[in-house]
């Protein structure tokens, strides 16, 4: 199972939000140092959003997010991505996949072009509240149930899918186990979790479910887990 750091960008800097509200952050530091820790620290891969273009559909970060492919990681980016152009931008820039999250719900018609033109590279962000999904930067939440839409995003051949719960994002107090028994029983889906992953056992027990990846956040940001830690217990060694 892949152990995806997460680095959530706001104004240009790193920063967690409790429960997804953007008046409730915390700002920890540049972008680029953070992912450079985490390479020395054993990670291959990086989770990257651009939270103020999860807001206003741009690429406010775009030159961050520059940064942090040279910093030699496997990155992943969301946040404001909704046409495709600004697909072509960031995988132009060496960004290994692009997650597509307001724009998989309301244009299924982009949603489809995307995953025919550029396949395994991408993937959609079902970000959820109460089980439904959640847009605009987790602020609007829709009326359609987040189990039933990641079927139907296997269905039209998305490949990844990064499931999160806001409820349990930036809590420390563990994510939602459930859900993401639930969502491995989905064949043919490949699962990344996020939201609230605090514990060592957590990693341990999604990756014994078959998991394709598991991303950590706030807990690596206030030294709760190590990513040395995580990644042994991704390897089963917990």
């Amino acid at each position: 199972m892949l152990i995806l750091p997460a680095i959530d960008i706001l104004d240009g800097k790193a920063v967690r939000l409790l429960r997804g509200e953007y008046d409730k952050k915390t700002v920890y530091g540049e972008p680029t140092e953070f992912a450079a820790q985490y390479k020395r620290d054993g990670a291959t891969e990086l989770h990257v959003v651009d939270l103020n273009g999860a807001r206003s559909g741009r690429t406010d970060n775009f030159s961050v997010v520059k940064d942090l492919v040279q910093v030699g990681l496997n990155v992943e980016v969301g946040g404001g991505i909704r046409n495709m152009e600004t697909v072509e931008r960031y995988l132009s820039c060496g960004v290994k996949r692009v997650i597509l999250g307001t724009a998989a719900i309301k244009d299924p018609d982009f949603l489809a072009s995307a995953v025919k033109s550029f396949g395994d590279a991408i993937a959609v962000g079902v970000d959820t509240k109460g089980g439904l999904v959640a847009t605009d930067g987790w602020e609007k939440v829709s009326q359609t149930d987040s189990f039933t839409f990641c079927t139907h995003l296997r269905d039209i051949g998305v490949k990844t899918v990064v499931y999160t719960d806001v409820s349990t994002d930036g809590t420390l107090k563990g994510t939602n186990m459930d859900a993401f028994s639930r969502l491995q029983q989905i064949a043919g889906l490949n699962v990344i979790a996020s939201g609230g992953i605090t514990y060592p056992y957590e990693i341990f027990t999604l990756a014994k479910k078959g998991l394709f990846g598991a991303i950590l956040g706030k807990a690596l940001y206030e030294g709760v887990l190590t990513l040395p830690t995580a990644l042994r217990a991704a390897e089963g060694l917990c």
